[in-house]
């Protein structure tokens, strides 16, 4: 009867925070945002937008130059199709101390093979494994919203 409740009373609570209503006065959408303006307009998250198309990778091109201290390298070449999960790494068939010389790749940095307590693993460390979640395709793209970030003087 307890979880009965409960399973109730969070149903309401959702549905009363999550649906939006239109402002009468001004005919713009109010939701449960806080106040804050986003990106979007008034188009809500849960609207269905055409997606943009996927950009165009160049391949096997010059890396793009980093722009700050510790910022990961871009990946100059696709990783559309590329399998990285707990079972395979297809970075690192290419990427590992082992093939990198053989397949002409970037050796990955010795920083992967550390834990967070800083010791050193003999294979990459489970937190450095999921290269993608770092290390991005590079593409030509224009920027999403304006930016004034200049690199810093040592890297320029």
């Amino acid at each position: 009867m307890k979880k009965l409740l409960t399973a109730i009373v969070a149903a309401g609570i959702i549905a009363l925070t999550a649906s939006p209503v239109w402002s009468n006065d001004t005919d713009e959408l109010v939701s449960n945002n806080g106040g804050v303006g986003s990106l979007r307009g008034l188009v809500e998250i849960s609207d269905i937008n055409k997606s943009e198309p996927l950009k165009r990778v160049p391949r096997d091109v010059q890396p793009i130059d980093r722009n700050y201290v510790q910022q990961p390298p871009l990946v100059p070449h696709t990783t559309r199709g590329y399998q990285v999960n707990l079972n395979a790494n297809k970075c690192l068939s290419c990427h590992s101390f082992k093939n990198a010389g053989e397949m002409g790749a970037t050796k990955i940095s010795v920083t992967h093979f550390e834990t967070r307590e800083g010791t050193t693993l003999s294979d990459v460390s489970p937190r450095r494994y999921f290269c993608l979640q770092c290390h991005v395709t590079q593409a030509d793209a224009k920027p999403l919203v304006g930016n004034t970030f200049q690199p810093v003087d040592s890297l320029r």
